[in-house]
């Protein structure tokens, strides 16, 4: 499939809006980039081309904050049960229809700003966190595969622990790294990344990288409440598109 460059130009930009995200709080491009590049295209070629930044700027991002890393067998457990279920995950996008997965990355999207609203006080003790790792991996790993959000279990799964923010930028890198590392090769192998999806996906890794510094001044110039209010109010605006999409046009 070949682009054309309007919406390569918008895939590019929806990638520097999620590196706005990463930049702000350690983690999430995804969370923004994959819902704008699937309205764009198709949800099998948004996952394929943002396997590239997720495993390049969490790679880079994990060894910079390395020292700050949770206990080992956490980031095991919670980073193996990723890798697991991104398999999983990545033949469920083979197989599935793409209005189906457009659907479910809406509802779990829609999910998780529900839970981002409803939950913001939630806490987790560390020991039941340590129990319940490897789980929660695999299903965050499962949705990254299938959807390429894992962000309404991993990301909500370590917020509710309550980490400084370098050691929640340090285990979230490493668990979407692994992630990354074994949802790509098993995107070559069922054919969803191709050398084209590849390429797109190192100008995604540029445009996040560089809007990176411009995310994280703004997370010291803006209230976290009211950033954070933005984009849920972003993901829902998406959400509602791909849905009346689907459903209705």
């Amino acid at each position: 499939m070949e682009l054309d460059i309007l919406t390569l130009a918008g895939a590019l930009v929806a990638c520097a809006m999620g590196g706005l995200l990463k930049g702000a709080t350690g983690a999430g491009a995804p969370i923004i980039g994959v819902p704008v590049l699937a309205a764009l295209v198709d949800v099998q070629f948004a996952v394929a081309v943002f396997v590239v930044p997720n495993l390049l700027t969490n790679f880079w991002q994990g060894w910079q904050t390395r020292s700050h890393l949770l206990p080992w067998p956490f980031v095991i457990l919670f980073a193996a049960g990723g890798g697991i279920g991104a398999v999983i995950g990545t033949y469920l996008l083979a197989g599935l229809p793409s209005e189906a997965l457009l659907v479910i990355m809406s509802v779990v999207v829609l999910g998780y700003v529900a839970f981002r609203l409803l939950k913001s006080d939630w806490v987790l003790p560390y020991r039941t966190g340590l129990w319940v790792a490897a789980p929660v991996g695999i299903l965050g790993g499962t949705l990254q595969g299938a959807i390429g959000i894992s962000a309404p279990a991993s990301l909500s799964f370590l917020n509710a622990l309550k980490l400084p923010r370098l050691s929640f930028i340090a285990t979230i890198s490493v668990f979407f790294s692994v992630m990354s590392a074994f949802q790509f090769e098993r995107l070559i192998e069922v054919g969803l990344l191709t050398g084209e999806r590849f390429l797109v996906g190192l100008g995604a890794t540029a445009a996040i990288l560089a809007a990176m510094p411009l995310g994280a001044m703004l997370a010291r110039k803006v209230a976290r409440e009211t950033f954070d209010r933005i984009i849920l109010g972003l993901l829902v605006l998406i959400s509602a598109k791909i849905l009346v999409e689907v459903f209705v046009l």
